[in-house]
């Protein structure tokens, strides 16, 4: 094979590679919806504590732009969205406060607050988890309202432990939280941030993730009494690069 065929088959393996990702990846819009609306279309409320108030939360605009946002005063708020996805994937999305939780504190339940939190749910299988864990979920569904993921990463805008923290939640040894952006320096301002789902969970698990079956956006002031705003933009999901994905599940 000449230097030159070479490179053309390279091209057109790198172009197939892109048009298949392109076409697999999904894209959860919130730039397309009407402002004052509360449930962009596939979303619910999702119910994070059966004693603390809702937030407020709906489609707003941002100059041009429309997003979602949680104004969280005493209170907390999230939606959520059921997806049925490799643990392969990328997670793309941005977003903005306008200050973090000052009193919050990961480390304790009555510190458990953040500005913005995007959760990624993940399907472990009931058989794996220990009789206490499965108990603990049935009492949570009862009392929420609705069926909690039996494990789940929870990107977080925190307060002050450094970006790249991966720590418990305080409630449950079945969620993970991950620091992604710490403190006040960028707040105000649009964040974008891109994520290997797979390559997270085996970071914070130990072990190669199972199938993604839900993102939720969220933000809580619940536990300290503080009021931040969250706004979220678009969510992408798509395919994570081969090598990456490779990586992953090692």
């Amino acid at each position: 094979m000449s230097a030159m065929t070479k490179v053309v088959a390279a091209a057109l393996l790198l172009l197939t590679v892109s048009a298949i990702a392109s076409a697999a990846a999904m894209t959860l819009r919130f730039s397309d919806m009407a402002p004052g609306q509360v449930l962009p279309p596939g979303w619910k409320v999702y119910a994070m504590s059966r004693h603390s108030a809702n937030a407020n939360m709906a489609i707003v605009r941002d100059g041009s732009d429309r997003v979602f946002s949680i104004d969280a005063r005493h209170a907390s708020g999230a939606i959520a969205h059921e997806l049925d996805m490799p643990a392969t994937t990328t997670l793309s999305w941005r977003w903005k406060v306008d200050h973090s939780v000052a009193q919050a504190d990961l480390s304790k339940k009555s510190g458990d607050d953040f500005a913005a939190r995007v959760y990624v749910f993940f399907d472990v299988p009931r058989s794996q988890l220990s009789w206490l864990q499965r108990m603990k979920l049935n009492v949570a569904s009862r009392s929420l309202g609705h069926a909690i993921p039996t494990a789940a990463l929870c990107y977080v805008w925190d307060n002050r432990h450094p970006v790249g923290t991966i720590a418990p939640n305080a409630y449950t040894d079945l969620v993970r939280t991950i620091v992604l952006q710490s403190g006040n320096a960028h707040a105000g301002s649009w964040q974008p941030q891109q994520r290997n789902l797979a390559a997270d969970y085996r970071a914070a698990f130990g072990h190669a993730a199972p199938r993604v079956t839900g993102v939720a956006l969220a933000a809580d002031t619940d536990n300290t009494g503080a009021d931040v705003r969250a706004w979220f933009g678009d969510l992408t999901l798509a395919p994570a690069m081969a090598s990456s994905a490779a990586e992953a599940t090692q």
